[in-house]
């Protein structure tokens, strides 16, 4: 029996040892040969040197992303613009329509006065005729009465002639300039109509661009995996950190740089330390005879100091603006929207400030000129940052809220809702301005 087993054993392991040199043999046939190691080592190198040209395509597509989502941006609070002055001409309009009115119905009643006191006048010309008065007089007297009466009656018609003559001129005046006010209400609704077109159009195209790089971009992490040897989920991922590290790398070099500003502006206004004698120039000085000792006064208590202030909490105002414009965040963005439920830029700050008191426009120029201008370092919570193409606020083309620490409250752009984001995560703003 034991032989047996034995035996089998044996068997078994003259089996494996004979697979496993077959495994051997057949692994040495598969050996690469020098050529090919030389020809897979140049297809790694030439992947390596076209992942750079990927990369860059991706940074490519990323800048043309956020090149149509300003012009959407520009295009949006241009029809805000518009829009913002069509209601002012629209206002103008009708105060001027208010004003020829009021002036029609001032020339109407003179010349009713007018025409009364003409008639009033024609009918006593009998009487106030010069010849009839010389005749019926008693005396010189009487001749100069009723003289004086006559001219009395033509000072008093021409003064109501003059009266109509200049509420005529006046109404005149307030006719041509309801019509000139109605003409311009008229080309800023068409302005406003052709900006609404123009925001839809911009709108269109940033999102079928944003469809176009996004399918770009998928293609572009396809190929950079397989450039790489990794997965596509794992390219995307970490292409996306690579942006976002980049992202708040830029928003860290701004916040830093914002802050060496403010430093630089306070250092600039502290008065320099005087200068202190030195001791070895000046003269020894006379001694003075000692003083009588005075009696020792007694001590005074000592005050306890003072604690030191709490810094200042956000005005209500600006707290209640906030805390509305935090209840938005996760709310869509739509371009001429104010709410409830989906915002642009302008129409968030316009909701949240409204919460907090204060009425700015729909615009976000305009709400830059209805709030008094400050600088990066005076910024406090419930503050506006606003972004422009240049250095003139009429280029301004977006809006956000300041909450504080370098944060900011925004409804960015179409595809990307209300959010809470580092004020320097896109491009640093130009302007500050505290409503």
């Amino acid at each position: 029996m034991r032989s047996r087993a034995t035996a089998a054993t044996a068997l078994c392991l003259a089996l494996a040892a004979g697979a496993a040199t077959a495994q051997v043999a057949r692994a040495d046939d598969d050996l690469p040969t020098r050529a090919e190691v030389r020809d897979a080592q140049r297809a790694v190198a030439g992947s390596a040197d076209d992942v750079a040209p990927v990369q860059a395509a991706l940074g490519a597509a990323n800048d043309r992303l956020r090149v149509v989502a300003i012009a959407a941006a520009q295009a949006s609070e241009a029809f805000n613009g518009a829009r913002y002055e069509a209601a002012q001409a629209r206002i103008a309009a009708r105060k001027a329509l208010r004003t020829e009115r009021a002036a029609l119905a001032d020339q109407e009643r003179l010349r009713e006065a007018y025409a009364e006191s003409v008639v009033t006048s024609y009918e006593a010309m009998p009487e106030l005729t010069a010849l009839s008065g010389v005749m019926e007089s008693e005396g010189i007297l009487d001749v100069l009465e009723q003289m004086s009466t006559m001219e009395g009656a033509q000072q008093a018609l021409d003064a109501k002639y003059d009266d109509f003559d200049v509420a005529s001129t006046a109404a005149e005046v307030a006719r041509n300039l309801a019509a000139e006010t109605r003409a311009e209400a008229e080309a800023t609704e068409t302005a406003a109509r052709e900006a609404r077109d123009r925001a839809q159009a911009a709108a269109d195209d940033a999102a079928a661009e944003a469809q176009a790089v996004a399918a770009e971009k998928s293609g572009l992490l396809a190929h950079l995996a397989d450039l790489q040897d990794i997965s596509v989920d794992l390219a995307t991922r970490r292409q996306a950190g690579l942006e976002r590290a980049a992202a708040e790398a830029a928003a860290d070099a701004a916040q830093a740089a914002a802050d060496a500003q403010a430093a630089a502006a306070v250092e600039a206004v502290e008065p320099e330390p005087a200068p202190q004698a030195d001791p070895a120039d000046q003269a020894d000085p006379v001694p003075a005879p000692a003083p009588v000792p005075a009696p020792t006064p007694e001590p005074a208590p000592v005050p306890e100091p003072a604690p030191a202030p709490e810094p200042a909490p956000a005005a209500s105002g600006a707290a209640a603006a906030i805390d509305f414009a935090r209840e938005q965040i996760g709310e869509p963005y739509v371009w001429g929207a104010a709410g409830p439920g989906s915002w642009d830029c302008s129409g968030l700050t316009m909701g949240a400030w409204q919460q907090g008191g204060r009425s700015l426009p729909h615009y976000s120029v305009a709400q830059y000129d209805a709030s008094t201008p400050v600088s990066v370092g005076d910024l406090v919570p419930g503050d506006l940052l606003f972004w422009g193409s240049s250095d003139d606020p009429s280029s301004i083309f977006h809006v956000a809220l300041y909450v504080g620490e370098g944060q900011m409250i925004h409804a960015p752009r179409s595809g990307q809702p209300v959010q809470e984001a580092s004020m320097y995560y896109w491009t640093p703003p130009n302007f500050f301005a505290r409503p």
